[in-house]
């Protein structure tokens, strides 16, 4: 169901329950391994992983990025949780440090990114339980003062998937602590397991209009591109062996 463009609007990443008393967030760390080390590089981020964030609120899954500027480089995302739950997390504990800086970033390049990602569970749709595999991640930058434009045209672009695509799994994020000089706003999750999905043409204007009505699509894209500016798309190869936790998600009861 590739090129789905504004079908896209949800970051890995990847849960869909709300985290009770709070909304959840992810924490995403991007790592770039020294390729004089990769093994050790990945022997160590795995038994890192296995032995600290082994638990679902601060599990850990990690992901090989496939395409794009950022090739090669892994994606290790916590949570979800809640802000004051973060108060807890491993990173805490002196042992946990220890290991991840002498052991894991210690084989990766100098230039790790870490940035924090609310989940939107009522805005996108996990319609059964799945087990993860293949990420399709679509990255925007929402315009000055045009977020809840922005956020209107989810809603809208929500109703269509749940009225012509209810199979498709997807989830919004936004960046809880964004930079104007870079981006990176909002992103669009799909899940997906066959490589064929990416050449599907859902016809989504078609679908679009049908829902909304005739001329309606052309009305969205206008008012999508005054909220948005680029877009990156990237796409995300789930590595359990590297990981902390499994890919299963559940869906939480009353999504």
């Amino acid at each position: 169901m590739k090129k789905a463009i504004y079908l896209l609007l949800l970051l890995p990443f990847l849960a869909v329950s709300q985290v009770s008393g709070d909304y959840g967030v992810l924490v995403n760390e991007i790592i770039s391994p020294n390729p004089m080390h990769l093994q050790e590089f990945e022997e160590s981020l795995a038994a890192h992983n296995k032995k600290f964030h082994n638990q679902e609120m601060f599990g850990a899954r990690t992901y090989e990025i496939y395409n794009g500027k950022n090739t090669g480089k892994y994606v290790v995302i916590m949570g979800p949780m809640s802000w004051a739950a973060a108060d807890g997390m491993p990173e805490q504990s002196k042992d946990h440090d220890t290991d991840w800086y002498s052991n894991v970033i210690a084989k990766s390049n100098p230039g790790s990114e870490r940035t924090f990602w609310r989940a939107h569970a009522d805005k996108g749709n996990i319609p059964k339980d799945f087990n993860i595999n293949k990420l399709l991640i679509d990255t925007y930058t929402i315009n000055r003062g045009k977020g809840e434009k922005a956020m209107e045209q989810v809603k809208n672009v929500q109703k269509v998937m749940m009225e012509k695509f209810p199979e498709l799994t997807y989830m919004v994020y936004t960046n809880e602590l964004t930079n104007s000089s870079e981006g990176n706003d909002l992103a669009v999750v799909y899940f997906f397991d066959k490589w064929s999905w990416m050449g599907e043409d859902p016809k989504f204007k078609e679908a679009y209009n049908e829902v909304h009505g005739n001329g309606s699509y052309d009305k969205f894209t206008a008012d999508w591109e005054e909220a948005a500016g680029g877009k990156v798309s990237e796409i995300w190869i789930f590595r359990p062996d590297l990981s902390g936790v499994s890919g299963e998600i559940k869906v939480a009861s009353g999504n």
